[in-house]
């Protein structure tokens, strides 16, 4: 199983693009977290404006749509995105509900040629892609001074296109090799979501996809924010995508006996942290970060969201799907991420968690962070998984995207369906409601860490 401890990043309070109430501004909440972060030596943080790495655009295709300001205010209302499926016929199945994408329309931005051909994991890709450069203030003109031998891609994505495989399979089964398509190949293997998009935009540095299951995202990230600090990129598309409700993904996964099986009140059904979660709710969809240089952002006087401040990547060595229950790898790769950012425990008081509404792995993932986080009364923890389900390979992708908003809001999204909480738990996990919260540094555990960002 691996590990990876989602970006960490940060909002500095001086930072005009902070939009925050004035309910947050209190000065006593304030001198109490800096009273309380001045007692233990903080570490040092990067301060070169070419390897500081930050976040100018955002992108996403998820089942509330392709815009991040709107699956960010469905998030925070608590509306679940989980429904009966209805791609294929699921009456057979023993779980008939997911987190499905309806309406998809990548007019615009994939021509209608290439849009028939595709498997839904590279059309989600190329969609969010494309999105995060709009958002990062890099439209056509704008992108065409970039110099783009030195902008890449990393986007991940934990299955590939298993459309396109299933259905190959299918024809090689019932009407022979002759009838399998072309494509198969080339549309089924993990690297074509960022090839792709890289042909699409002729870019010509790092480009390559890493697929580590539910931390494929996470890995992207700290990959695509290493390029940058070695020098070798100033600019990188950083993500992941995944479309895997159809017949073999959902039976795949039923198999494993992950998934619940609420078919009653799906809407219900990821339960994260509740004693009565039955497995993980499957989603879809694609979550993609322009994460560029502080040096080349400031010089092409880029929208800058947040700063990444680091990461950590390892593996617990222990099980294909079960965490160790204690959590020693999830804390170790904290506690590396946390050294990396230049982060003391002290200063996070938000975690975005993995949460998945599994038996195990919930209660693993908060035994990991009481191991690291010694007081739990300062921090707030939520999971976005709730409301839209495992992305799996894309589930960091779209989780950053919610670390970034409640980082840059100072709203936080409930964890809904929190009914019979565990009583171990021990930390605030927004319950049902959205609540504000002015985060100093949020941690996403399908993420790294992340503040906004201070430019001086």
């Amino acid at each position: 199983m691996q590990a990876l401890l989602s970006p960490t990043l940060r909002l500095s309070p001086s930072d005009p693009l902070r939009k925050k109430s004035p309910s947050l501004s209190s000065t006593a909440t304030r001198s109490k977290r800096a009273s309380f972060i001045k007692a233990s030596a903080l570490p040092q943080r990067e301060k070169d404006p070419k390897k500081r790495v930050v976040v100018t655009g955002m992108g996403l295709v998820s089942v509330f749509g392709t815009d991040p300001d709107v699956f960010y205010d469905k998030l925070l209302e608590g509306v679940s995105g989980v429904g009966p499926i209805d791609r294929f016929d699921a009456s057979k199945f023993p779980t008939r509900f997911a987190g499905q994408i309806r309406n998809f329309s990548s007019e615009g931005y994939i021509d209608g040629k290439n849009d028939r051909r595709l498997d839904d994991c590279l059309r989600y890709s190329l969609v969010a892609g494309k999105k995060a450069l709009e958002s990062a203030d890099l439209g056509r003109e704008k992108f065409s001074k970039i110099d783009k031998v030195r902008a890449g891609i990393l986007v991940g994505t934990g299955m590939g296109g298993l459309t396109v495989f299933s259905d190959g399979v299918q024809a090689l089964i019932e009407k022979g090799h002759r009838r399998i398509t072309p494509f198969f190949i080339p549309y089924s293997i993990t690297n074509m979501a960022a090839a792709l998009l890289a042909i699409d935009l002729g870019l010509m540095g790092p480009n390559y996809s890493i697929s580590t299951a539910c931390a494929t995202s996470n890995y992207c990230f700290h990959a695509a924010a290493n390029h940058i600090r070695r020098g070798e990129a100033d600019i990188m598309i950083a993500g992941g995508t995944e479309a895997a409700i159809l017949p073999i993904g959902i039976g795949g996964f039923v198999a494993c006996r992950a998934l619940s099986q609420r078919n009653d009140d799906p809407q219900t059904a990821s339960r994260p942290w509740d004693k009565d979660r039955d497995g993980f709710v499957m989603g879809e969809g694609a979550g993609i970060l322009i994460l560029e240089s502080l040096e080349h952002a400031m010089k092409r006087d880029a929208p800058i969201i947040a700063e990444y401040l680091g990461g950590g990547v390892n593996c617990d060595a222990y099980h294909m799907t079960d965490p160790r229950a204690d959590g020693l790898g999830v804390s170790s790769c904290i506690e590396n991420a946390l050294e990396d950012g230049g982060v003391s425990p002290e200063e996070v008081n938000y975690i975005n968690a993995h949460a998945t509404s599994t038996i195990v792995g919930d209660m693993a993932e908060v035994n990991a962070i009481k191991k690291v986080f010694k007081n739990t009364s300062e921090i707030k923890i939520n999971s976005t998984k709730s409301m839209i389900g495992h992305c799996l390979g894309a589930a960091g992708g779209l989780e950053a995207i919610a670390t970034v908003k409640a980082v840059t809001t100072g709203w936080l999204h409930p964890t809904i369906n929190q009914f019979n909480p565990e009583p171990s738990v021990e930390f605030d996990t927004v319950p049902n409601k959205k609540q504000q919260h002015e985060v100093n540094v949020g941690k996403c555990f399908d993420f790294v860490m992340l503040t906004t960002c201070n430019p001086q």
